[in-house]
């Protein structure tokens, strides 16, 4: 199944709000990163097993591992959860960089150092989501 597809089940299977949210997202998401690749994860491993919550990704960067092996994988990441939506922006090398630049003005949501988890859109400030997710963009 093509990715588009992918990620067009996996949004309709979520349960309304979160499906409107989710989508809206991904709508912003494509706006703010025109052209940029997109991917599905399923959650699974190579064995089947499941190990994440099901992941719709943005744009592409060169992940290093300590033994020297890299990476595709993306940039910007949404994925629906339990208790609501995650936004996860990779590549950010400083871990407090989203909680200290966006947290004071984002809302109602959780920041670490990749992850914006949030229960609705309409907790959170959409312009300073966006801020946030071009800076993650933008970085090498």
């Amino acid at each position: 199944m093509p990715v588009e597809a992918q990620i067009a089940a996996y949004i309709a299977a979520q349960p309304e709000p979160k499906r409107s949210d989710l989508q809206a997202l991904h709508d912003r998401v494509l706006q703010i990163l025109p052209g940029a690749k997109t991917w599905f994860l399923d959650g699974t491993d190579d064995t089947g097993k499941i190990v994440s919550n099901p992941n719709i990704g943005f744009g592409s960067r060169t992940m290093h591992y300590a033994d020297g092996k890299t990476r595709e994988f993306y940039r910007v990441g949404l994925s629906a959860n339990t208790a609501g939506i995650s936004v996860y922006i990779l590549g950010i090398e400083d871990k407090n960089h989203l909680a200290e630049t966006y947290g004071p003005t984002l809302g109602k949501a959780k920041v670490t150092g990749y992850c914006i988890r949030f229960k609705a859109l309409k907790d959170i400030d959409l312009s300073t989501l966006e801020a946030a997710i071009r800076d993650g963009a933008a970085r090498d």
